[in-house]
Parts: C-alpha cells; structure tokens; sequence
C-alpha cells in the first residue's frame, strides 16, 4: 500500500535527524582535533572518523534513502517550501554523493584527519616536505572527485561547484580582471606614498588580555555567548553545529593583538550568520550559511567594512586603552585607525590589507588551476607559490611556514575554496551599498549598538538560511545583480582618502 505523504515526511524527520547527529559528531571531533586535543591521538581519532564516515555516507546514500527522498521528489508539488527545498538540496547530495565509491569516501575521511595533525606540526616546524605525501594524496583524490561528481565538467569547475553552485574558472578570470585592473594601479599609488609610523602596535601586548579583548570584541558585535563559544588554534575558522553551538577560534601573537582582533572579529561575522538562521530551519538541512561566498561575505563584511571603519576604531581604543594602558599611552584615534587599515603587502593572506588581500587568494586561486590541470606538481608548489608571491606582492617568502603551509585550507581537503573569500568581500561591498540606503551605517557602528546592521543582515541573508542558491539569494539581497565594481569603488574611495590620494 502506497505511504501517505505525512508518513514520508515523518521518515524524512528521522533520518534528517540521524544525519546531523552525525555529523554535528564528526564536526566536534575536528573541532578538538584543531584546539585541545592531543597531537598523539590522531590515530585512534582517525578509527573513529572512519566508522561515523561509513554511518555517515550509508545513510546519505543507501537504498532506503534513495527510495524516500525519490517517492517525495515525486510529490514535491504537496510539500510546503521549505520541505521542498530540502528534499530537492538532499536529492542532489544523495546523486552526487552515491557517485563517490564508499571506500573512497571512508578512507579520504580518515586521510584528512591525518593530514590535519601532519599539517599543523608541519606548519610550526615549516617542514613541506613531512606534508608533501599527504597534499600529493589529497590532489590525486580531488582529480578522482571531480570525474567522479560532472565528468562532463573540466576537474576545477567540478571542484569550485562544491562551495559556489555554478562557479566556474571562466566568472572567476572575468572577475579577477575586473580586481586587476582596477586595483593594480591603486595599490602603486597607495605605495608611492609611504607608510603611517605603527610602531606601537607591535610591542608585547600579554595573551591574558587579548583574550579579555576578544570576549569583549565578541559582545560588541552582537554574539550572544550562550550559544557561541572561542578556542585557540593554528588557524583560525569556525564551526557551527546548529543555532544554539557556534564556535570561533583565533590565533593570539604577543606583538601584534591587531591580528587576533580581527580574526575574532571575521570568524565573529561567521558565527552570526550561523546564530541567526531561522527558527523554522532549525532541525532541516537548510540551516546556516547558502555557501562558503555568502559566508564570507558575511565575515569579511564585519572584518573590514564594520571592524576597520572610524566607528568601530572610536569604540575600540578606549577598551585597548583599559587593557594595555602602558602599550597605548600616547596612541589617538587616528593612528589606530591608519594602523588598523594600512596598506602594505605582507607574507600571511589572514592578516593581509584590504587592498592587496585578493591578490593573495588570486595566487592561491591559479595554483589550484595548475594543479588540478595537471600543469603544476605537488613537488613545485612551493617554488611555484613563491614566484607568484614575488609577482603579485613584490616580496620573497623566508620559509615554507610563512608560505605555502600557512593556510589550513589543504589539509583539511579544500580545493575550489579560496575564491570564495575574494567574491565574499565583493558581495559585501555591495550589499554595504544596498544597506546603506535605509541604514545609517556609521551612526550605527559609532554608537556602538548594531542592531540596525543585525536586523538588515537577519532579514535579507541570515535567517533564510539554504532555502535559495547562492546567487539568487545575492540579488534578493542587493536587489540587484552581482557587479564588482561596487568593491573597487568602495577600496579606492577608503584607501584615497586614507593616504591622501
């Protein structure tokens, strides 16, 4: 006898369920694999990846999912829209994932777990070649992935669909020109007038009170630390299990708080969007972030266009000035502003300005072209990513750790990721654009209450969750379609007025 169609929702319930058990599971397992756990449990770690990847993928794609997820496909008219949604997205993760043979799956699982803890000693010693095999091994994967999900596709394209659906190498050459040839000659200019003395902050600020900075940076951008939680780690990122358990990291230096301060403040704009997803998505396939350029979007947006604006600096110096009364004493407003928003290329892309920041993920975007085409070997990365580095930023890499090793990104099996933090920070350009004309921004920022900025993201992005792909989500947004000179406008007015130009 036919299932009423209240019977295969309820089924779908279940295994939904199951599913982000799972992998709310797998999650906490590399949250602690990258903060407190011990270096020597990756092993036994790696053995229990292994069983919850099996569980994991038979339930995604075994033959009673199959069936459930086809009978409801086939009454999509009689579900309600967000079920419907669901149903489409976990239909489309159920056919491209049954494509990946299940050893394959387990076993790259349990890889990427390995590499991870090779990667972050690798990393702190700058040993390559300790994480070569394990980046060769990762490539190899990646090439059988992507022939494996659009055979039809070329091996990037496949790869970039994973975080952006539709993203392609020809919209991202078309983009990164549009970057090149506006910003290039800004970024000379902007050199040609020399460097603000920063001396200041690069004194010894203790880790005790940058950590006090960091809770308070986190309550004055609206995390409500009930459900939101901060670690250290090597690299920083974010992990959100559902609305009520987010968890940002960062990275504390002695002499340069600037940069966990903004780590904080970047993994800050992740962990809103996660906390604000709809009451109604809570429990689906659809809650958090539409895709890793929506999402960064978001943290970038609070990064630079909320962090580094004079509002945010006006706020902040006070509280700098409370914690480290003696590294402060002297310091204005406007030099924490200058110092905050300097514009001078540096080694490391998470501390990287504004202004040069892109030229970092376009390096990393060609690599992954290269490497993907066949054109570049594992064996010439470094080499190859310190030519680019010598290209694009004019500097020469010291070290391996200051070079190709200083992204997780790799490690943890991302290949296809990167450019979504250069269109991130152009899709936040623009929406600041859109924003702006009901919002008083910067009366908002200045006054140290965002409310206005939290409703305007929650209402047009945060609360709708996966419920739209992630260019049609853009545009209800903007009300408008995507255009990057929205981002090279809002830099060269920024950076003119800064140095004077």
């Amino acid at each position: 006898m036919e299932q009423k169609t209240e019977e295969l929702i309820e089924q779908l319930r279940t295994l939904v369920s199951k599913m982000r058990a799972y992998g709310h599971a797998q999650g906490v397992l590399y949250y602690d694999a990258a903060t407190i756990a011990p270096p020597g449990g990756a092993e036994d770690r790696g053995k229990t990846l292994a069983v919850l990847s099996e569980v994991s993928y038979e339930l995604q794609t075994g033959e009673e999912t199959g069936k459930l997820l086809a009978a409801l496909m086939a009454r999509r008219e009689e579900l309600d829209f967000i079920t419907r949604r669901e149903v489409s997205e976990l239909w489309r993760d159920y056919e491209r994932t049954k494509k990946i043979p299940k050893e394959e799956y387990i076993a790259y699982n349990v890889l990427l777990n390995e590499a991870d803890a090779v990667w972050h000693k690798a990393k702190v010693e700058s040993d390559w070649p300790a994480f070569r095999p394990y980046m060769e091994k990762i490539v190899a994967f990646n090439k059988k992935l992507a022939a494996w999900l659009a055979p039809e596709k070329k091996p990037y394209d496949a790869l970039l669909d994973q975080y952006e659906r539709g993203l392609t190498m020809e919209t991202l050459d078309a983009f990164f020109d549009v970057l090149k040839e506006r910003l290039v000659p800004l970024i000379r200019r902007v050199a040609e007038k020399g460097q603000p003395d920063c001396a200041f902050i690069h004194q010894e600020f203790p880790i005790e009170q940058q950590r006090k900075l960091s809770d308070w940076l986190m309550s004055a951008i609206g995390i409500d630390r009930e459900y939101c939680s901060i670690g250290e780690t090597e690299h920083p990122f974010t992990d959100g299990y559902s609305k009520h358990d987010v968890r940002i990291t960062t990275h504390y230096h002695l002499d340069d708080p600037l940069s966990s301060l903004f780590s904080v403040v970047h993994e800050g704009g992740h962990a809103l969007y996660e906390l604000h997803s709809g009451d109604e998505l809570e429990d689906t396939m659809l809650s958090g972030g539409a895709s890793m350029s929506i999402h960064e979007s978001q943290s970038r947006f609070f990064e630079n266009i909320i962090g580094r604006s004079r509002g945010f600096i006006h706020n902040l110096l006070p509280k700098l000035q409370e914690l480290f009364p003696q590294q402060m004493e002297g310091v204005t407003e406007d030099m924490l502003y200058r110092a905050a928003n300097i514009a001078e290329p540096g080694l490391i892309r998470t501390e990287a300005d504004e202004l040069s920041y892109c030229l970092h993920v376009m390096l990393r975007y060609e690599l992954e072209k290269q490497l993907m085409e066949g054109s570049l070997a594992v064996a010439d990365l470094p080499s190859a990513w310190n030519a680019k580095v010598k290209e694009y930023l004019g500097l020469d890499v010291p070290d391996d750790r200051r070079g190709v090793l200083q992204d997780s990104h790799w490690s943890g099996g991302s290949i296809g990721y990167f450019p979504s933090y250069a269109l991130g920070s152009a899709y936040g350009a623009q929406l600041l654009a859109k924003m702006k004309e009901t919002v008083d921004v910067d009366a908002a920022v200045a006054s140290g209450d965002l409310t206005p900025i939290l409703d305007w993201l929650t209402e047009r992005i945060w609360k709708k969750g996966s419920l739209y792909d992630p260019q049609e989500l853009f545009e209800q947004a903007a009300e408008a379609p995507f255009d990057p000179t929205y981002y090279t406008d809002y830099l060269k007015e920024k950076y003119s007025a800064i140095y004077g130009l």
